[in-house]
């Protein structure tokens, strides 16, 4: 088989903050996977992480940032030793990922590409060759950064056209302090008095602080709190699930289903991410692990573009919550495929992942 790598720039419609930092912009690499006539796609995208549980050590460590130059050089040289390979010897394919351990979102855009590939020759979308029912897709929810109380406001209502609004992930952890986060979601909360809020921290509390939050998020009527201590702290989240009276949902303490029974008396639930995790093939994992530990689960993304975001799109009949937005953040997204109806996610009918590419978007 063929491999074609090629990068593209996103840039998003509203800077993103969270606890670790700003992102406005970022570099993705489309990889494309072509055999018998049949291509298939992938997207790999980077992000940045503390370690997790699980940290790989050589030569990519999951615990640094997985950079546009290191995904590259990552298929630079994977590449050559997977065109022997036919798209269908995904278990082949692995060992050979696994030995050269590349980084999770190269693993990711090239799992996806095979998923595609398989969908496209046998001319059906993914979801539907896994007998799975997009009616039981929830709605997905906008997510608002970081952000001064007014400005917070704004982003609730520059969210309204795109999703209306209804389900809310709100981003704390401010540097400034819990004072900070207390007043963005309480502005958050008078703007969109009927949304369905949750909390996202990205590791930006302390024990103390997180059992203070939670009391008090509690009262506010947000439904979860996703990641409220920092990755590496894992041993405190005890404490913290028997004091919480809000359910807990780990990010960047949980890259894979190898995490997930090691967290599984601590947490209530997951973010999967394919990026983080490798793709489809081991969210689909994921998915069956949690559940067999009696969690919840969510899927989540990074700046991923609309060709990431519907390969997650494909399994969420599955999640319990989602969290697929940032392509809708996009100014200049160059692929289209799953669309927002209701609120909701909705791959489409086109096989494989159902994505088209626009050689004319800027």
């Amino acid at each position: 088989m063929r491999i074609g790598v090629e990068t593209f720039t996103v840039h998003k419609r509203f800077p993103l903050t969270i606890s670790r930092g700003t992102t406005s912009q970022t570099t993705n690499i489309w990889v494309r996977v072509e055999q018998q006539d049949t291509e298939g796609w992938g997207e790999a995208s980077p992000f940045s992480l503390q370690p997790s549980l699980n940290v790989s050590k050589e030569p990519f460590p999951k615990s640094t940032k997985q950079s546009t130059e290191v995904l590259l050089e990552a298929l630079e040289l994977v590449a050559p030793m997977l065109e022997a390979f036919c798209p269908w010897e995904r278990q082949k394919i692995e060992r050979v990922l696994a030995e050269v351990d590349v980084p999770s979102a190269v693993w990711a855009a090239i799992d996806m590409a095979l998923h595609d590939w398989l969908g496209k020759r046998v001319g059906m979308p993914l979801w539907r060759l896994w007998g799975l029912n997009r009616r039981r897709i929830v709605p997905t929810s906008a997510t608002v950064g970081i952000n001064s109380p007014e400005g917070a406001r704004q982003r609730v209502r520059d969210w309204r056209p795109w999703t209306g609004g209804d389900v809310l992930k709100i981003k704390l952890g401010s540097p400034e302090g819990l004072d900070a986060d207390r007043e963005m979601l309480l502005a958050v909360r008078d703007e969109a008095p009927e949304a369905q809020l949750s909390v996202d921290a990205n590791g930006g509390w302390s024990l103390d602080e997180a059992v203070k939050m939670c009391d008090w998020l509690a009262s506010q009527g947000v439904r979860h709190v996703e990641q409220p201590l920092p990755a590496g702290q894992e041993a405190d989240l005890p404490m913290l699930y028997d004091r919480s009276p809000l359910p807990i949902f780990v990010d960047e303490s949980c890259f894979t289903s190898r995490d997930i029974p090691k967290l599984a008396d601590r947490v209530h639930g997951i973010n999967i991410k394919l990026m983080k995790s490798g793709g489809l093939s081991e969210a689909m994992r994921m998915v069956h692990t949690a559940k067999a530990c009696g969690l919840q689960v969510m899927f989540g993304c990074y700046s991923d573009s609309t060709l990431a975001n519907t390969a997650a799109s494909q399994l969420s009949p599955l999640a319990d919550y989602l969290d697929l937005d940032s392509h809708l953040n996009l100014v200049d997204d160059p692929f289209t495929g799953a669309t927002i109806q209701k609120g909701r996610l909705i791959p489409n009918e086109l096989p494989g992942l159902g994505v088209e590419y626009h050689a004319s978007h800027p």
